[in-house]
């Protein structure tokens, strides 16, 4: 039985963003359409379910399986987020994860990022997941700018750690797959002496100068308060956010504060 759009509220984020939660007491997640869900993140960027039913590891993986086909990683389809004791990727320290889009390394981009919260940080002890609308930067910036941006080629290289790593080249601008709106594809350095693998970043064609240019550019547009929402994670939060549309990263993790995320890719 599906459950009917009526017996939902949908609460607006700023600036971007829809938390969508049953009007009256809990619900069935998986009585959603998902094609409907799946329209919506795509309108939202950024959708977030709230308030269901809770749903254990198996029917959140079967949740994500019904929109479509799952990336599968060198681990599986879930990659569950939280600090090691001794870790080999700068994902899972408590230090902050720069933007970034997901699948640049991979076999292929996933359009969905879904993620489900397990456990919370504690308040005020930050691990808030940023997104970046880059669809409403490349707007602020103008056509003749994404136009110069789309002729822009972009290598990022780190050794694989974990999942993660690889060489790629990508053009910074290109063409939402299925929107036909224009983003961005980009992900920030990552210095040598602040994380533990370094992400390298090499603008084809410009020198020293013309790139410093571009990356503080683009810092300054990626993180304009009309562009970017932090997500405050609460316990059972399921987020849906386009990974086609934005960029995302992390703030950094209290040391004492816990933080348990699944996340799974949906083709």
């Amino acid at each position: 039985m599906t459950l009917a759009a009526t017996n939902l509220t949908h609460t607006a984020i700023e600036p971007f963003g829809v938390v969508v939660q049953p009007a009256d007491g809990t619900a069935d997640l998986t009585a959603l359409a998902p094609t409907e869900l799946a329209q919506w993140a795509e309108e939202a960027r950024v959708l977030v379910l709230r308030g269901f039913e809770p749903l254990g590891q198996e029917e959140f993986v079967a949740f994500c399986r019904s929109w479509g086909e799952l990336l599968r990683w060198d681990f599986g389809e879930v990659l569950e987020l939280v600090l090691h004791d001794d870790p080999k990727n700068y994902l899972f320290t408590p230090g902050v994860v720069p933007y970034h889009w997901d699948g640049a390394f991979a076999a292929a981009e996933p359009h969905f990022m879904v993620f489900q919260c397990v456990q919370a940080p504690a308040p005020d002890s930050g691990g808030e997941t940023v997104f970046c609308d880059t669809a409403r930067v490349c707007e602020a910036a103008g056509a003749e700018r994404v136009e110069q941006w789309r002729h822009q080629q972009v290598r990022y290289r780190t050794d694989k750690v974990e999942h993660y790593g690889g060489d790629v080249t990508a053009p910074l601008a290109s063409t939402h797959p299925t929107t036909g709106a224009p983003r961005l594809r980009y992900a920030e350095p990552l210095a040598p002496e602040e994380f533990l693998n370094p992400l390298f970043v090499d603008v084809l064609g410009a020198d020293d100068a013309e790139q410093r240019r571009l990356v503080d550019e683009l810092a300054e547009r990626l993180y304009a308060p009309d562009v970017c929402y932090a997500h405050p994670w609460q316990d059972g939060d399921i987020v849906v956010a386009d990974n086609f549309a934005v960029l995302h990263g992390r703030r950094p993790i209290g040391y004492a504060s816990p933080r348990h995320l699944r996340r799974i890719h949906v083709l």
